[in-house]
């Protein structure tokens, strides 16, 4: 299927009477930890009030409606590419292996898969990419906010081992803060090396 932006009553026209996930990742622009990706199958008879852009809402909102939208859709999986998937095949190839495992993961085939973005990754299912998805298709920004809030887990976990770079600050973005930790500390394991702050920093060969 082509990859273009449709307007959401477009969205509900073609798609009305599919099984859809809604698909979305969190996690390509940060120096350090896995990007994360969500599929989510919502619950007609059990609607979900406040579903929109994980970006727009607030942290205490996120884990507010994660904590719904596992108790009731119908299905959902959350995936990961690590560090060194990233690094070994690139960012974008390794959001898109992120979305097939979360795809994969779910208990319910569906028959269709929307995608936040530009491009779709390669699935068994028909799949659309639609541009600021996660703002107009409900499923995908469920999917949005169960990315972000188990990626904001993760880099909690990491700040416990690697206090030095204050991860529970930044998140792993490359903030004023995380490149003068990176800096005074060094590049850890779970640093992405492929990208070029991170680079910059290693050992010359």
């Amino acid at each position: 299927m082509s990859n273009y932006e449709l307007p959401l009553s477009e969205v509900e026209f073609d798609f009305e009477n599919q099984l859809i996930c809604g698909v979305d990742e969190a996690g390509r622009g940060p120096l350090a930890g896995a990007v994360f990706a969500a599929a989510v199958i919502l619950d007609p008879a059990h609607p979900i009030a406040g579903l929109r852009d994980s970006k727009k809402l607030s942290e205490a909102k996120r884990d507010q409606l994660a904590i719904e939208i596992k108790k009731h859709a119908l299905s959902w999986c959350i995936a990961q590419a690590s560090e060194q998937e990233i690094d070994q095949i690139n960012i974008l190839q390794a959001t898109m292996l992120a979305m097939q495992r979360a795809v994969q993961g779910l208990s319910i085939t569906p028959s269709l898969a929307l995608i936040d973005g530009n491009r779709s990754p390669i699935l068994s299912m028909a799949s659309q990419a639609i541009i600021k998805g996660d703002d107009k298709v409900e499923a995908i920004s469920a999917a949005s906010i169960l990315a972000k809030t188990a990626r904001d887990a993760s880099l909690m976990e990491l700040h416990a081992t690697y206090p030095q770079y204050a991860f529970d600050k930044h998140k792993g973005y490359p903030t004023a803060l995380h490149l003068a930790l990176l800096k005074e500390h060094g590049v850890s394991p779970v640093h992405r090396v492929s990208y070029a702050p991170v680079r910059a920093l290693l050992p010359k060969v």
